[in-house]
């Protein structure tokens, strides 16, 4: 099964300082089709003004994924932690018991970023936060763990997580192509960055969702340059 959600069909919200494109159902949007892909629970497509961002708030119980896209994004939270992530990097915020954190581009440019929340296997653990470089030229024609709490990744270098799940990203050059296995029992879902691409066969745009299960290969092929992020997990 593969499910394309094209770009124009997201969950939209403006205010002004940010531009949100949600793939799930997340604050005023409400899709009961798109509540979670598996243990996926929200993939946001977001732009952010320069000067602007998110004031402190809290979060617990879930893993929160940041991949920037463009420009930065210098976070602070409640555990201490500060630290600023720029395009191609990740961070990672396990919210587990609680935790309060601010989110704000300091830089002179829009700041673009997904951010994707995947729910724990473990509730009302201790919160924690990292965050890591990953340069793209380790990821042309294959997925890069970005981050991961699947035992087979363990020592890898990914930021951990507290689920069985990665968050990967890969690169592809015109005409590429990859392909990546996928186990019974477990769901996909990838939105390239940039450029477009065929996935089985089926065509995608740049930040269109591509929501996958059942499929035991996934073939990858780019229509043109392109830079995908997928997200992989158990599909209950």
């Amino acid at each position: 099964m593969i499910d394309i959600r094209p770009f124009d069909s997201l969950g939209k919200a403006k205010f002004g300082w940010l531009n949100a494109n949600h793939h799930f159902s997340f604050g005023h949007y409400m899709d009961a089709s798109r509540m979670n892909w598996g243990r996926l629970r929200v993939w946001n497509d977001d732009e952010i003004a320069p000067g602007t961002g998110f004031d402190p708030h809290p979060h617990r119980d879930m893993e929160i994924i940041t991949y920037v896209r463009q420009g930065a994004i210098t976070h602070k939270d409640s555990m201490g932690n500060e630290g600023r992530t720029a395009a191609g990097d990740v961070q990672v915020m396990s919210a587990g018991n609680g935790v309060v954190h601010a989110e704000y581009n300091r830089e002179a440019e829009t700041t673009t970023l997904f951010q994707i929340w995947i729910m724990p296997d473990r509730r009302g653990v201790k919160p924690s936060w990292g965050a890591k470089q990953f340069p793209k030229e380790k990821r042309e024609a294959s997925f890069e763990v970005l981050a991961s709490g699947r035992p087979q990744d363990e020592g890898n270098g990914a930021l951990p997580i507290n689920v069985d799940g990665a968050v990967m990203a890969a690169t592809l050059r015109k005409g590429q192509t990859l392909v990546q296995p996928l186990a019974e029992g477990r769901a996909a879902y990838i939105v390239p960055a940039r450029g477009a691409v065929t996935v089985n066969g089926i065509a995608a745009a740049a930040r269109d969702g591509i929501a996958i299960r059942d499929e035991r290969d996934i073939a990858i092929t780019a229509i043109e340059d392109a830079e995908l992020v997928m997200v992989e997990v158990a599909a209950d």
